[in-house]
C-alpha cells in the first residue's frame, strides 16, 4: 500500500481530519464510561439549626439524590417504562358452618307408568229386552220375560243376584215367576241371565219398581151412633177440598173400593192392581169436620136467666 503524501496538500488535509475525528471520538468513549472530573460519591448538603430550634440539633438530609453518570445517559423510554405489580388478595378465614343447615337429598321422583286398560271382551250372551219392565211395588207375583240371543237350556233369569225357575223357550226367549216379596218396596232391580258355573253370562238391565197410586183422601168423621151400624164415612178429596159421604162398597175415583169402616180407620182396594190402602182418622180438632167436635149453636129462644 503506498504511503501518503505529505507534501501534497489535498492528502495533508485527509490526514489533519482524520486523526481530529479520531480524537473526537477518544474523547466521546472516555466521557462516555469514565467521566470528566465527577467524584464517584455523592456528598450531602448539611443545613446547621440554631441552638434555639425546638428540635435541637438535627442534620437535614437532601431527599433528593444526585443521579450518576450513568442514569443520566439512560434514554427516556427506558425510564419511562411501566411498572408490572401483581398484587396477591389477603387470605380471610372460612366462614363456620351452621349447624341449623344441613343438606337434604332430594326425593327420588319415580315415574309409574299407567298401563293401557285391556278392552273388557264383549259377554257370551246378549240380553236385549226384558217383559215387562216396569212394575207397581206391593202388587202380586207375575210373569216375566227377557228377550236376547245365544240363550241355551242352561241358563237362569237373575234378579238382584237371586236365580229365579226359568223356562227355556227359546235361543232368543226366556221366561219366569218374580215372587211378590222381591217387588214389596220400590226401586230398580238388577236383571241378568246367567249360567250357574258362570261361563255363560249375559249384560244387565234394569227391572222398575214404581210406588203404587194411593188415594189422595182424608178420613175426617163417621156418621151413625154406637146402637146402629156405622156405615157412613166421611172424606175429604185432597184435590179440590170437597166433602164427601160414602158407604161401604163404594168406589171412589173410579179406582179404590171402600171395604172396611171403622172408628179409626178405613181400608180402600185398589180395583186394578188389588193393593191394600188404609186411611187413619184424623186428629185434627181445629177444623170441626167430625159430628162429635162441631160446636153446639146457640138457640136465640133459649131463655138464659134462672
Amino acid at each position: 500500500m503506498p504511503i501518503a503524501d505529505i507534501n501534497n496538500p489535498g492528502e495533508r488535509k485527509k490526514l489533519i481530519w482524520a486523526v481530529a475525528l479520531g480524537l473526537v471520538a477518544t474523547l466521546f468513549l472516555w466521557w462516555t464510561f469514565f467521566g470528566f472530573g465527577r467524584s464517584s460519591k455523592p456528598t450531602g448538603h448539611r443545613s446547621t439549626q440554631s441552638p434555639n430550634s425546638p428540635h435541637g440539633n438535627r442534620t437535614a438530609v437532601n431527599p433528593t439524590s444526585i443521579q450518576r453518570g450513568d442514569e443520566l445517559n439512560t434514554p427516556p423510554l427506558e425510564q419511562l417504562r411501566p411498572i408490572y405489580y401483581s398484587a396477591t388478595p389477603p387470605t380471610a378465614a372460612e366462614a363456620r358452618r351452621n349447624i341449623f343447615v344441613y343438606f337434604e337429598k332430594p326425593a327420588a321422583t319415580t315415574v309409574r307408568s299407567v298401563p293401557t286398560p285391556t278392552p273388557t271382551p264383549p259377554p257370551p250372551l246378549l240380553l236385549a229386552a226384558v217383559s215387562p219392565s216396569n212394575v207397581y211395588a206391593r202388587t202380586q207375583d207375575f210373569s216375566f220375560e227377557v228377550t236376547g240371543d245365544r240363550f241355551t237350556p242352561q241358563v237362569r233369569i237373575t234378579v238382584e243376584g237371586r236365580e229365579l225357575p226359568t223356562r227355556f223357550v227359546g235361543p232368543q226367549q226366556l221366561s219366569a215367576t218374580v215372587p211378590a216379596a222381591m217387588i214389596a218396596n220400590a226401586g230398580a232391580r238388577q236383571v241378568i241371565v246367567r249360567s250357574p258355573d258362570g261361563k255363560l253370562y249375559s249384560n244387565a238391565t234394569m227391572l222398575n219398581v214404581n210406588p203404587p197410586p194411593t188415594p189422595n183422601y182424608t178420613y175426617i168423621g163417621i156418621i151413625g151412633d154406637k146402637r146402629r151400624v156405622r156405615d157412613t164415612a166421611i172424606l175429604q178429596d185432597l184435590s179440590n177440598r170437597e166433602i164427601l159421604n160414602v158407604q161401604r162398597g163404594d168406589v171412589l175415583g173410579g179406582r179404590f173400593r171402600l171395604t172396611s169402616i171403622s172408628d179409626n180407620e178405613l181400608v180402600l182396594v185398589d180395583t186394578t192392581l188389588k193393593i191394600k190402602h188404609t186411611l187413619a182418622m184424623t186428629t185434627d180438632q181445629s177444623k170441626g169436620f167430625a159430628p162429635q167436635t162441631r160446636p153446639t149453636p146457640k138457640v136465640d129462644s133459649e131463655d138464659d136467666e134462672p
